[in-house]
């Protein structure tokens, strides 16, 4: 992005080349070939034109020349793409998301840094096998446990349930430890109606209810704590179930796993015992791109619960 002359406010205005152009060292450090695929800010990425970004990697890649993919993209919706491409990732060729938190205009564009230590990296022979990455502020995280964790830092992605995989060194790539809980779904197509709920002191069921009438394949609720709703967000959630529309459970907690621990009405036990399911670590946001792939792949209520629990997130 570039600030807008007009307003002063950035807006999309780069060009692939250009911002190749922005580091003198990058001819000498790779060969890069261009796929100019849109100016998008992250908030208008959606999981339509990320399918369209997967089918593009997966030819790119299946070119024999091609040692990894670099993808640069806006950083609000980075993870999200990231996850869904990892999704759809099952070669062993890297795939590494990039962006930047300050725009060409300004002073300190991280740009230029991020794309060479994202180049690096998918250059790297250890990254192989590795699926899809995130690399901003040299440092390496995986599509599934990464987080945009502040509005404005350099330093604003995390990984906080297991930590980065690694670091991009001046000297080298260093991977500390292996991304294990990868699991990509194999699917020609996804479910694109599935929707995000978030759970919240005093909630109710109006906006599953709301759902339901426009025709929600799948829902995700981001409940609070371990996995828990308020009990007023009960009935709502039973006649999903009842519809066999599934119901994902996730935390807005920022790390930690969804477990039965508690029993009470609303509790992650109450859920589960209706047939909830529940998403691990996985982000709300996460959970539905999964969900809607899933969906894709099997109408099957098993076989969803399977694609949905099958790893230990």
């Amino acid at each position: 992005m570039k600030a807008d002359p007009a307003t002063g406010a950035a807006i999309p205005a780069l060009s692939g080349e250009e911002i190749l152009a922005y580091d003198s060292g990058m001819a000498a450090l790779c060969e890069a070939a261009v796929v100019n695929y849109g100016r998008y800010p992250g908030p208008h990425i959606t999981p339509e034109r990320m399918w369209e970004i997967s089918e593009i990697l997966a030819r790119e890649l299946a070119r024999e020349e091609v040692a990894g993919a670099v993808v640069t993209h806006g950083t609000d919706t980075l993870e999200e793409t990231a996850y869904f491409l990892d999704l759809r990732q099952f070669g062993p060729k890297p795939i590494v998301l990039v962006g930047a938190m300050r725009n060409a205009s300004e002073l300190s564009f991280d740009g230029p840094a991020n794309l060479r230590a994202g180049a690096r990296v998918a250059m790297d022979d250890a990254a192989r096998g590795k699926g899809v990455m995130v690399v901003l502020n040299e440092t390496i995280h995986a599509a599934a446990e990464v987080t945009k964790s502040d509005t404005q830092a350099v330093e604003t992605f995390v990984s906080p349930v297991y930590g980065a995989l690694g670091i991009v060194d001046q000297d080298r790539v260093l991977f500390a430890r292996q991304p294990l809980l990868r699991d990509p779904i194999e699917t020609q197509a996804f479910e694109p109606n599935v929707v995000l709920i978030e759970a919240y002191a005093g909630a109710d069921g109006r906006f599953i209810d709301a759902s339901l009438s426009t025709g929600a394949r799948g829902i995700v609720v981001n409940g609070t704590g371990r996995g828990n709703v308020p009990p007023a967000m009960l009935p709502s959630i039973q006649r999903a179930l009842d519809a066999a529309v599934p119901v994902v459970i996730a935390s807005r907690c920022v790390q930690g796993r969804i477990l039965d621990t508690y029993g009470y009405e609303g509790s992650g036990r109450d859920l589960r015992q209706r047939g909830a399911i529940f998403a691990g670590t996985l982000s709300g946001a996460k959970a539905r791109l999964r969900l809607m792939l899933a969906l894709g792949a099997t109408r099957d209520p098993d076989r969803v619960r399977n694609l949905m629990e099958r790893w230990a997130y």
